[in-house]
């Protein structure tokens, strides 16, 4: 699974990216896209729920 930091990471790329170009239209695109990724790993920093079976209740075995 994709985490928090790797989100991070890549709209920090794409804000230095949009900070080296002169175009204000792919600046735009750029600066929209890492705020995408960046509410993407808030996201994934919340944990999901555990839906996976659970274990039945098992009662020791009592030793006579």
């Amino acid at each position: 699974m994709v985490g928090r930091n790797y989100f991070k990471r890549q709209a920090a790329i794409l804000i230095k990216f949009a900070q080296s170009t002169s175009d204000p239209r792919t600046v735009a695109a750029l600066i929209e896209k890492a705020d995408e990724l960046s509410s993407q790993g808030d996201e994934a920093a919340i944990p999901s729920p555990d839906l996976s079976p659970k274990a039945p209740d098992i009662e020791p075995e009592s030793r006579a």
